[in-house]
């Protein structure tokens, strides 16, 4: 009896995953054929980085180093969060044209569909943060900590969006219409972000922000990139900023997925 559960969870576990790749296929297709939505989803983070290194750069004090060292990783945050609305707002495009329905009627696990979302957006960040660094080293940034630690920074990066991705996804499900997730999607972002150590120091914001910025899990997680990527940080700061991170992920995670997917199925 045992043995026949075990197989069925199996059999249910490979079904899960063979149609959520499926559905990873269906969403990178739509990239190669629509190139003009990865490009556009690059633009906006170039030139943030362009514009605060050379406008705002000269103007705002980081205690030490080069601005572009301590600009970069904080970007690179900021692009996993942005890339993250995009989430929400295909979904709720399929929802309004009526791929949703089309999906319910195959015979496929219903979450396949937005596990595929988010996997294909995880990515495209891929494609996105390697295109930072680019253009990051050609104007003066620099990794200085080991390759361990940079690549444990780009694995906190990913996952960090792809926990996003699922905050943006129950917002595509709540909002079923592609003007309202876009505006719903920036709404919950931009403080977040701007409110963080993306750009600036918390220590330079008044009292009641910084307590608010210090907690935030942007600035954890830009902490973490930073300490990792930029090195010059003691060791148990540095594994304190990660731990932190992926905790927020998990939690994040645990919150989000599975609220993401019972408004999915109410939704079909």
């Amino acid at each position: 009896m045992m043995h026949k559960i075990h197989k069925a969870l199996g059999d249910r576990f490979v079904w899960l995953v063979a149609d959520a790749l499926t559905m990873v296929e269906r969403n990178m297709i739509r990239y190669v054929r629509l190139p003009q939505l990865l490009v556009f989803s690059t633009i906006q983070p170039v030139m943030f980085l362009l514009l605060f290194t050379y406008v705002f750069g000269g103007a705002i004090q980081t205690g030490s180093g080069e601005y572009i060292n301590y600009l970069l990783p904080g970007i690179l945050v900021q692009t996993a969060v942005f890339g993250a609305i995009t989430t929400g707002i295909g979904l709720a495009e399929d929802l309004a044209k009526g791929l949703i329905d089309r999906f319910r009627s195959l015979p496929m696990a219903r979450s396949a569909v937005l596990a595929g979302r988010t996997i294909a957006d995880m990515m495209r960040n891929i494609f996105v943060v390697l295109l930072m660094l680019a253009v990051g080293y050609l104007i003066g940034f620099r990794l200085e900590g080991t390759l361990s630690d940079s690549i444990t920074a780009f694995m906190l990066l990913l996952l960090f969006g792809f926990a996003f991705s699922w905050v943006s996804a129950t917002i595509g499900m709540l909002s079923k219409n592609v003007e309202t997730a876009q505006v719903l999607g920036f709404i919950w972002v931009f403080p977040l972000v701007f409110a963080s150590a993306v750009f600036v120091p918390v220590e330079s914001m008044p009292t009641w922000l910084r307590t608010f910025a210090e907690i935030n899990p942007v600035t954890v997680t830009v902490d973490a990139v930073r300490a990792l990527a930029l090195g010059g940080v003691p060791d148990e700061t540095t594994s304190r900023y990660v731990w932190a991170t992926l905790a927020y992920i998990v939690g994040i995670l645990a919150v989000f997925m599975p609220l993401a997917v019972r408004l999915y199925r109410r939704s079909v």
